[in-house]
């Protein structure tokens, strides 16, 4: 178990300089668990999301960024998506009104 601090004998610098190097070490381990989730997905894949009060998204995940990917869907919209987010999609084979897909579940 790491050691305790006893913030109550900090000076206000030393709190400011604390408060700083926990915000980057949050920063950078929510940025390590985002670069993880990406490399579950790979450019090309089939994919799809829910943003809030809509309807599912069906895309393909075009390009990793430093934070979300970039998501095309098939009426061409681009959207930037959480890696968290995404849903691995698959075809099952098509239908006479279209291709039928089947959301897998979130890796």
């Amino acid at each position: 178990m790491a050691a305790r601090i006893d913030i109550d004998g900090l000076t206000e610098a030393e709190l400011i300089d604390l408060n700083n190097r926990v915000v980057e070490r949050l920063r950078f381990l929510h940025q390590a668990r985002a670069h993880s989730r990406m490399l579950e997905f790979s450019v090309g894949d089939r994919v799809s999301f829910q943003p809030d009060g809509r309807e599912p998204v069906l895309g393909v995940l075009t390009r990793y960024n430093r934070k979300t990917v970039t998501v095309i869907t098939e009426q061409g919209q681009r959207w930037n998506v959480s890696p968290g987010a995404l849903r691995m999609v698959k075809d099952i084979g098509a239908a006479s009104d279209g291709p039928s897909l089947v959301e897998l579940r979130k890796k």
